[in-house]
């Protein structure tokens, strides 16, 4: 089993920038399809972005698209998560997870995950 765990989140101002990482530990995570996902209060946990285990095939949910950039160090067991342009909406948890399907995008479809890490975004 893969232990995952992100660090990152923060507080910023609209229009700024975080950068957020997930490390694996346990096993690498090279053969793992990433993606990392965001829960807010009151709302379901919803897709952000995904990228296959090379980093040569990424996805985007259509909110983040533009604005957001995932990315991978397979030598470093760590998933990246580049925001720029940050709303007021970018508000939430955001979770890291490991899975095996190339084209998952729903949280049933992983089958480990982080902890979270608090993303606030002042307007």
């Amino acid at each position: 089993q893969v232990q995952l765990v992100e660090s990152g989140g923060g507080l910023v101002q609209a229009g700024g920038s975080l950068r957020l990482s997930c490390t694996a530990s346990g096993r690498p995570s090279s053969n793992l399809v990433m993606a990392w996902f965001r829960q807010a209060p009151g709302k379901e946990r919803e897709f952000v972005a995904r990228i296959n285990q090379s980093g040569s095939n990424t996805f985007y949910a259509d909110s983040v698209k533009g604005r957001f950039t995932i990315s991978r160090d397979n030598a470093k067991n760590t998933v990246y998560l580049q925001m720029n342009s940050l709303k007021p909406e970018d508000t939430a948890v955001y979770y890291c997870a490991g899975g095996s399907w190339v084209w998952a995008y729903s949280p049933p479809d992983f089958g480990s995950w982080g902890q979270g890490t608090q993303v606030t975004v002042s307007s």
